[in-house]
């Protein structure tokens, strides 16, 4: 076998990562990786040093005082983020920082069609600044924000943390329970909003909505509507006010910055929440934009006057990610709406459209080009990309070639994986190996990433485990909210593997040094006692035309599980009994007969969270009769209906 893509040598010379080899004296990815290892203090202060972080860095590079959930990076250290994104590594006043593009960019083009400039950036971020100050913001406060993808979600965000508040957000296309549930933790004191967004060619109003979510926060002091949609009115909500109007009378000037320490809260972000109330997991400054610098430079390869793309919310991790890319001197390119309307070639027109070079996305997205038949290979030009991420599920090797053949022959596939929890990846891109279909490339610099088995010791290439990481890294979170002797901190991500950070994905070493993920460990299989991976059966089902998505489940059946794969058919097709054996037989001749499923049965739809990822654990509770504790945290929550008492479970 071959690998899927092999960079060529100048680009191997001219990677941001081999030119960081160089300059701390080790040669290649492997012996860069093996160096953040055994010399963390200095890998990290020499990223610090050489990827453009602005402060004092302090001499005290790393404090081992306490286990891996305590150890400190630079706890000498005074830095503000908010400078060293709007510094934008040196882009001048009139280059662009931002380029934002709605659904339909012809409806509202002074909202939906503009690029902001770094000096526009700026002076917006500084106005934000002076507004939040006279409306009482300090350090430590809370700003919420339930806004779309749009320029004026960073600039909050900037603001916010310019003076030492703390940053969190939510997409608007989250219901009222699931903001309240979020932002109730956290009690913010001032909520900024929007009229309303756009999504599949339909305008949805959220004034009414936020009226009930401001009612539920009485902590919110201002509540501040920026426009998308209308005239920019507040709907007569209680102590509300326009964008325009909160600005009002502020001064134009640029933004002054309060240098922090290393480890002052940053972000507040939340799990998913699709099998009870979302942890509030917050997280550091310094730490989280080290670990965004080391990922888009060295990992992703990301330089200056780069156009920067991922789709995304601001509802998920990937969204703060993003943001880090003005860090690195990135335009960020923005888009807020369906990726497929009015149809599967919106993003390609716009990589054309704008010139972009990292294009970010998901597996489903992917997927769904490949099951829709597109072909931007032959319609577009796409010679801006160098980069293609994938993240937010396992890209199965069916995706690479997806890829490759359809999208872009020539171009760094690089799927990711971390999360969440700590605003990162834990295992990632490498700009200057291989690619091979089906992996991810590399463990993350500075990370001790292992697979094991359940004592924790470590298994060898091929055996599946636990992922978990070794090493303390600078974007372990801070704590979450209300969480007192930090007791569900250590349950979520110590108490497994003692001293161990243990990810919770099912996964395996392969012998080129990469890793497949094969799920979720809370969403493993266990027929007959042996754990499955859900990935390894997705990844046949695929490969059956008549099937558009699927979802896997074990259902608890007398002593033991069985597989259960629910199947969402193209038009016109029907689940027949000789549809069903191909189905099985696919299964059985590309996995194994452990992975066949016992039962298949048809639903109309998939439940999915916001950022695309399908959701088993709720899915299995519906199917045991359990509550789901968070439903409205689920993009599609009636979806969950077709599942209670389907009538194909009850057969053998």
């Amino acid at each position: 076998m071959s690998p899927i893509w092999t960079p060529s040598p100048d680009r191997v010379a001219s990677a941001n990562l081999t030119r960081f080899a160089h300059q701390i004296g080790v040669d290649g990815f492997e012996e860069l990786h093996e160096w953040s290892l055994t010399h963390p203090g200095e890998f990290w202060a020499a990223a610090w040093d050489h990827l453009g972080m602005i402060g004092e860095r302090g001499d005290t590079l790393i404090d081992r005082s306490g286990g891996l959930p305590d150890v400190r990076f630079h706890p000498d250290a005074r830095l503000n983020v908010a400078e060293n994104l709007l510094a934008g590594a040196g882009a001048a006043d009139d280059d662009i920082a931002m380029i934002f593009r709605g659904e339909d960019p012809t409806a509202r083009p002074e909202i939906t069609n503009r690029e902001v400039t770094w000096n526009e950036l700026r002076t917006l971020v500084g106005r934000l600044q002076g507004a939040m100050r006279r409306a009482g913001v300090g350090e430590g406060d809370r700003v919420a924000a339930w806004l779309p993808n749009i320029p004026e979600t960073y600039a909050v965000m900037l603001a916010t943390a310019s003076i030492g508040a703390v940053f969190s957000s939510t997409s608007p296309d989250f219901g009222v329970d699931g903001v309240i549930d979020r932002f109730s933790q956290i009690s913010p004191s001032i909520l900024f909003a929007c009229d309303g967004y756009s999504y599949g060619g339909r305008d949805h109003d959220r004034l009414g909505p936020l009226a009930e979510v401001t009612a539920a926060l009485p902590t919110v002091r201002d509540v501040v509507v920026v426009p998308f949609m209308g005239d920019g009115t507040t709907g007569g909500i209680e102590r509300a006010s326009t964008l325009d109007g909160f600005l009002d009378g502020v001064e134009t000037r640029s933004p002054e910055f309060m240098r922090l320490p290393f480890d002052h809260p940053w972000y507040i972000l939340y799990s998913s929440g699709t099998t009870g109330r979302p942890k509030c997991i917050v997280h550091r400054t310094g730490g989280v934009l080290l670990k965004h610098l080391v990922e888009h430079q060295l990992h992703c390869d990301v330089k200056p006057g780069d156009h920067v793309f991922y789709y995304t919310t601001a509802g998920w991790m990937m969204w703060n990610w993003l943001a880090s890319g003005l860090a690195s001197g990135a335009t960020l390119v923005l888009y807020d709406g369906s990726p497929f309307h009015p149809d599967g070639n919106r993003l390609f027109d716009l990589i054309d459209e704008v010139d972009i070079t990292l294009f970010g996305t998901s597996a489903k997205f992917i997927e769904s080009v490949a099951k829709a038949g597109i072909q931007p290979i032959t319609t577009h030009d796409l010679s801006s990309v160098r980069t293609i991420t994938s993240t937010g599920s396992t890209l199965v090797a069916e995706g690479f070639h997806t890829v490759h053949e359809s999208i872009k022959a020539d171009v760094h596939l690089a799927s990711i994986s971390g999360g969440t929890d700590l605003c990162g990846c834990l295992v990632a891109g490498d700009p200057t190996s291989p690619v091979w279909a089906g992996e991810i490339q590399r463990p993350a610099l500075g990370l001790a990433i292992d697979v094991v088995g359940p004592e924790g010791l470590t298994l060898g290439p091929g055996e599946r485990g636990e992922m978990v990481c070794r090493s303390p890294f600078p974007s372990v979170p801070l704590r979450f909210v209300d969480d007192p002797n930090d007791q569900r901190f250590h349950e979520a991500y110590f108490d497994r593997f003692p001293g161990i950070w243990h990810q919770g994905d099912f996964a395996e070493r392969t012998e080129h040094g990469g890793f497949v993920i094969h799920g979720r460990s809370d969403a493993t299989l266990n027929p007959g006692g042996v754990r499955i991976g859900t990935a390894e059966i997705y990844r046949q089902v695929d490969k059956v035309p008549e099937v558009l998505e699927s979802i896997v489940i074990g259902q608890d059946w007398g002593d033991d599980t069985r597989v259960v794969l629910f199947v969402v058919l193209r038009d016109g097709e029907e689940l027949t009994d000789p549809l069903i054996a191909t189905i099985k037989r696919t299964v059985r001749e590309g996995a194994t007969p452990r992975h066949v499923p016992s039962v298949i049965a048809a639903v109309p739809e998939i439940p999915r969270t916001r950022s695309g990822k399908i959701v088993e654990l709720a899915v299995r509770k519906v199917v045991h009769g359990l509550p789901i504790d968070n439903a409205d945290a689920i993009a599609n929550p009636e979806s969950l209906h077709h599942f209670a008492g389907h009538p194909s479970l009850a057969l053998g």
